[in-house]
């Protein structure tokens, strides 16, 4: 589903940021239903394949470098000045993938969208993704979370032990193959 929500990416304008958001979401899924384990190899395969695959390889971009994000957010959620380094993984994986893109793999496209809007659009373009980063991304982390959870439960009559969860990811993963 993920791979799927990737590659629609190259068709809608916004969807470069709002696509790896969507699959990213898919992940926290996984991470809930499976563990770290089976979330990480899950990141892994979906990061590469949509770095194959997805026609706006600026939007694979964005989910290979913070695709994680449901991975480590309960890690931050707990130290005491976590939210600081929230800031500081979203600014520098969004800085070393620009610089990648640009000088690395030379999409020299990126360097005259983002040069059109000038210094001032420069810096209101960062002030909004690190806005959109935590408002809405870290929000709906937390939410999906706790919704997630509380579905599972009520509607399956689950409780969720990790018992349960080893279970249910070794069927799954048995069936993929």
């Amino acid at each position: 589903v993920a791979l799927i929500i990737m590659c629609l990416g190259g068709m809608i304008p916004l969807a470069t940021f709002v696509c790896p958001m969507f699959a990213t979401l898919t992940g926290l899924t996984v991470f809930r239903i499976c563990g770290k384990k089976i979330a990480w190899c899950w990141y892994v395969v979906v990061a590469f394949l949509s770095a194959l695959m997805a026609p706006d390889k600026e939007a694979a971009a964005v989910f290979v470098f913070l695709g994680y994000y449901p991975f480590v957010k309960p890690w931050f959620d707990k130290l005491r000045f976590g939210w600081i380094l929230k800031l500081l993984l979203f600014n520098c994986a969004i800085g070393v993938m620009y610089f990648l893109l640009l000088k690395l793999f030379g999409m020299s496209e990126l360097a005259g969208e983002y040069a059109e809007l000038g210094l001032l659009g420069g810096a209101v373009m960062i002030l909004l993704g690190n806005v959109t980063f935590f408002l809405l991304v870290a929000f709906i982390v937390s939410c999906s979370t706790a919704l997630f959870v509380s579905v599972m439960r009520e509607s399956m009559h689950l409780v969720l032990t990790r018992d349960n969860m080893e279970a249910a990811a070794k069927l799954t993963f048995g069936n993929v193959l």
